[in-house]
């Protein structure tokens, strides 16, 4: 985490930060500051138990797992693709043999009707009349989540009880939100054009930050700009599913407290600024499994 094939989302100005991810990692690499940071015919209260043959994976480096154990691509090239992201581990636990799984690092939705490599098509190109599964997650890069928590981490340098970026940003965030609305209205509804009878699922973010405290300096987020993070995913997650199941597609809320980037190797579902499994501030492998569960009890498909 829908529309006419003619009609791409057109390139955006500040609200389009584009390819999150390698930037990221060169900030990362560079100043050891940065974080890396459908209509579907079935609404979530209807989605019962079913058998899938066709799948489609839509989504950014939250779908795609960059640097999540093995990868079915090489490491800091291209999509970046784990071959253990929960697209690939559902298909397996449900018994779909026809995945297609597009998700890409660092995508925004403008990549889902453009080529984002040389090398990939239009995430949605490998939408058609016969899928009957999709799983959507997008809006985090459109958003803008790497380049904040990049500055908000460089703020807490000089004030790490206060609350600099919050002090920065203002009521910004919130407008950018608001601002993605129309095209993920769009994204949703060509989703369900493509793809009409389709069950289609509205992926949310995993917890990045604690609900407050923090723990900087390991996660350089001053102790005051914690709670602003936070709420700022939040509300991104709610966007995401207001929009989402108003095209009739079902949200799969997988924001659940306690595994944030503070917590040890055996409880965090997102990886910190020095990771041990995944990509800076990026879901791990206990984090692609968690999702997967997520989904599939939305789906009602007990475990395996």
């Amino acid at each position: 985490m829908s529309r006419s094939h003619e009609s791409p989302v057109p390139h955006r100005s500040p609200l389009r930060r584009r390819r999150g991810l390698s930037r990221l990692m060169a900030s990362v690499a560079i100043a050891a500051l940065g974080v890396t940071l459908a209509s579907a015919p079935v609404a979530a209260e209807e989605v019962e138990a079913a058998e899938f043959t066709s799948y489609v994976a839509i989504g950014d480096s939250f779908t795609a797992g960059p640097m999540v154990q093995a990868q079915a691509q090489m490491p800091l090239l291209g999509c970046m693709q784990s071959s253990v992201n929960y697209p690939k581990r559902l298909a397996e636990e449900l018994g779909i043999e026809d995945l297609t799984d597009v998700s890409c690092s660092g995508a925004v939705m403008n990549d889902l009707y453009e080529k984002q490599f040389d090398d990939t098509e239009p995430q949605l190109d490998a939408l058609g009349p016969e899928t009957d599964l999709v799983t959507v997650g997008i809006s985090g890069n459109d958003f803008g989540f790497s380049e904040v928590l990049i500055e908000c981490a460089k703020r807490s340098l000089t004030n790490p009880l206060g609350s600099p970026c919050s002090d920065y940003y203002g009521g910004e965030l919130d407008e950018r939100i608001d601002g993605l609305r129309g095209d993920l209205n769009q994204v949703y509804a060509d989703i369900a054009e493509r793809s009409p009878n389709a069950t289609v699922l509205s992926i949310g973010y995993l917890q990045i930050m604690p609900e407050s405290g923090g723990c900087w300096p390991s996660t350089p987020i001053s102790r005051g700009d914690v709670p602003f993070v936070d709420q700022a995913q939040i509300r991104l997650n709610e966007m995401i599913a207001e929009v989402s199941q108003a095209n009739g597609a079902t949200f799969v809320d997988t924001f659940e407290r306690g595994h944030d980037v503070c917590q040890g190797s055996s409880t965090r579902w997102v990886e910190g600024l020095i990771p041990e499994d995944g990509a800076p501030v990026h879901p791990n492998n206990l984090g692609m499994a968690a999702t997967t569960d997520f989904i599939r009890s939305t789906l009602g498909v007990p475990s395996p």
